[in-house]
């Protein structure tokens, strides 16, 4: 039977909703509470000789941050697996967030504020650069798509492709009546590609002066009669369309790599943290 349509219609706007936003900010306001509770406890201790991760109240933070942490780090396993309902991928994801940065309350009561050149300040230190990298990582997911897919006008990228190679067949067609000189300048430009670009290279946003650009320049230079000449002008226009497109294809290789690159610093991390807090654990069970 179907629902009402104040059912469905809460169900879409649950659809539509951001994990940010997930149930009206639900997990903001527990990791919230969490931080409000947890710092009153803090607060109202008077552990001796000075708060420290080896009092009882440094002890419990310290296993609250820990379980976290371990939970947290469920997040990839998690995204195998697609439900609906309370532990829906978007309401984990959200608990995510929100958990993730209450970690920063939690593991700095749990240090007492003591900082040193050892293996726990270690573990604190990777456990903010995950959370850095991740609060990066919501930004870009915040704002990237948006530009993404302003920068396709609805093309896919296998059409951007597409839409290359037609202007490229263009160019080549329409060079072969003009000199040897000119039609040189054409295959430099159609060899130029995105194959090449690593990472650095893709995640810059400056313009780039390749075979193309130069192309153009040439043809800019060329003297009044020539560039009179209606196949050098129809060349130089498609070599202007061709720099265009190449333009959006590595705006849209930028903003893909924007989505990707913390990830390669967030997991990895994310590893080095865990093998950092073992090694705390074992060392703080040690000394104990």
């Amino acid at each position: 039977m179907a629902g009402s349509p104040r059912q469905t219609g809460r169900q879409f706007d649950a659809d539509h909703e951001g994990f940010l936003r997930h149930r009206r900010f639900r997990w903001l306001k527990r990791a919230a509470l969490l931080c409000v509770v947890v710092t009153l406890v803090y607060a109202l201790s008077d552990p001796q000789p000075r708060p420290n991760g080896g009092t009882w109240l440094g002890y419990a933070l310290g296993t609250l941050g820990l379980i976290l942490i371990l939970w947290l780090a469920l997040l990839g396993v998690r995204k195998r697996t697609m439900t609906r309902g309370a532990w829906s991928l978007k309401a984990w994801t959200s608990a995510h967030v929100y958990l993730g940065l209450a970690l920063i309350v939690i593991a700095t009561l749990h240090s007492g504020f003591q900082f040193g050149w050892n293996v726990h300040t270690l573990a604190y230190a990777l456990m903010m650069l995950v959370i850095a990298s991740g609060i990066f990582g919501i930004v870009a997911y915040a704002t990237v798509p948006g530009a993404l897919s302003s920068n396709r006008e609805e093309m896919t990228e296998a059409q951007m492709v597409e839409a290359l190679g037609a202007v490229d067949r263009q160019l080549e067609h329409a060079a072969q009546p003009l000199e040897r000189r000119w039609i040189e300048q054409v295959m430099l430009a159609l060899d130029e590609s995105l194959a090449g670009d690593g990472l650095l290279r893709r995640l810059s946003a400056r313009p780039r002066a390749g075979a193309t650009m130069q192309a153009i320049a040439a043809f800019n230079s060329a003297s009044p009669d020539e560039a009179a000449d209606p196949a050098i002008v129809r060349v130089e226009a498609l070599l202007q369309r061709r720099q265009a497109q190449l333009s959006r294809m590595r705006r849209h290789m930028r903003f893909k790599a924007l989505l990707e690159i913390w990830l390669f610093v967030h997991v990895p991390t994310t590893f080095a943290l865990i093998a950092a807090l073992i090694a705390h654990v074992v060392s703080v069970f040690y000394y104990w």
